[in-house]
């Protein structure tokens, strides 16, 4: 049997940990950076990584013409909507059109939810962002979903590297939002990476799937953690950020389809991985 081959347009946080995964699974794979300086880091890395633009028109490395599959997770960055769109729109289209992939897995949001009342939420919940941002994360997703591909709709990624709560706690900026009852839906980057994995699998994972952990927590609940185990107070109170990029939502997002599939996360919630989060941030 021949080897999968796999493309991933974005080898960043999630990608190059996903890419690496899918390598020690058995799948030849191909990574893709947006510029020649983020590729050449990565030179000697186990996979090869060229430098390839996917806001632009592109050519194909030879031997990568329609790999088993591609995996869109770029990242804008901090852009606002016109990055949105050359990125997640826009770049989707140029590298699927490009590689002509059998399948697409298109890494998108758990933000498309706007609901703020602290409902439940899954993958047949109504899908209104209230950001331009969200919804051309949702063209986006439409793209992969017509093509028969895979949405991956991930909640806020944290890990080695991306300690945003912990940092705040620990520089002194946290602050407990309107008291910290809003819900936060978060995985760990790991098991976001072997989620991905998981939904390579074959046909049944088509489709738009929610990737978290097992706990949404409040703000106040990830903060009382952190609180306990550094044996510090707890931040004060403060109003809420209105300005937020991804809107200002309040849901807690259910993982059961993902579960179902047989995926299991290494890090049911933020408060597992507190102990080497903790390490990685001193």
């Amino acid at each position: 049997m021949d080897q999968p081959r796999v493309v991933f347009a974005g080898c960043g946080f999630l990608g190059e940990a996903a890419a690496g995964l899918f390598l020690r699974s058995g799948w030849r794979v191909l990574g893709l950076c947006a510029t020649p300086e983020s590729a050449a880091r990565r030179a000697e890395g186990p996979f090869p990584v060229v430098a390839a633009d996917i806001t632009k028109p592109l050519s194909v490395p030879g031997g990568w013409e329609s790999p088993d599959l591609l995996v869109h997770c770029a990242s804008s960055g901090r852009g606002g909507a016109e990055d949105y769109r050359a990125v997640y729109r826009d770049g989707l289209e140029n590298v699927f059109g490009a590689f002509a992939p059998e399948r697409v897995i298109f890494t998108g949001s758990t933000s498309v939810y706007a609901q703020a009342d602290g409902s439940l939420v899954t993958e047949d919940s109504p899908a209104a962002p209230q950001r331009e941002t969200g919804r051309i994360l949702l063209e986006a997703e439409a793209i992969a979903l017509r093509a028969g591909g895979t949405v991956a709709r991930l909640s806020g990624i944290y890990g080695p590297g991306r300690l945003v709560l912990l940092r705040k706690f620990l520089d002194g900026t946290a602050r407990l939002e309107d008291g910290g009852g809003r819900w936060i839906n978060q995985v760990h980057r790991d098991d976001a990476a072997s989620a991905l994995l998981r939904l390579a699998a074959g046909d049944a994972m088509r489709g738009i799937f929610n990737v978290c952990d097992d706990s949404p927590c409040t703000q106040r609940e990830v903060y009382t953690w952190i609180s306990g185990f550094l044996g510090q107070p707890l931040p004060p109170d403060g109003p809420a950020d209105p300005g937020r990029k991804r809107g200002l939502t309040s849901k807690r997002v259910s993982n059961a389809k993902l579960r179902a599939t047989g995926w299991l996360p290494a890090f049911p919630s933020f408060r597992e991985a507190l102990p080497g989060l903790v390490d990685q941030a001193e």
